[in-house]
């Protein structure tokens, strides 16, 4: 059985999360969160006490407007790309 402290008390954790997700990002991001060293239990209670702390979401959660979803589009789909060498490369092409 697991335990968690809550101020001076111990108490079992037995509160369960059934969610129904896509198998493909499940995997993705369990594989992400093994390379962390986590499992998805402690990232859940991460999130969990992250929202209970801000109380509300640990980050924002917005709309893309119309040119944010088109280069998101574009770049997934290699659309529109400039290609860089390096930094230097990159700094010119911004004109910095």
């Amino acid at each position: 059985m697991k335990w968690a402290l809550k101020g001076d008390n111990i108490m079992a954790k037995t509160a369960t999360v059934r969610a129904r997700i896509d198998p493909e990002l499940k995997a993705e991001v369990e594989a992400l969160f093994r390379r962390l060293g986590l499992s998805t239990t402690e990232a859940i209670n991460i999130f969990y006490n992250q929202v209970q702390l801000r109380k509300g979401l640990p980050f924002s959660v917005v709309v893309p407007n119309k040119t944010t979803k088109k280069t998101l589009e574009d770049t997934d789909a290699g659309r529109n790309l400039t290609r860089c060498d390096n930094v230097d490369d990159m700094f010119d092409k911004l004109g910095i």
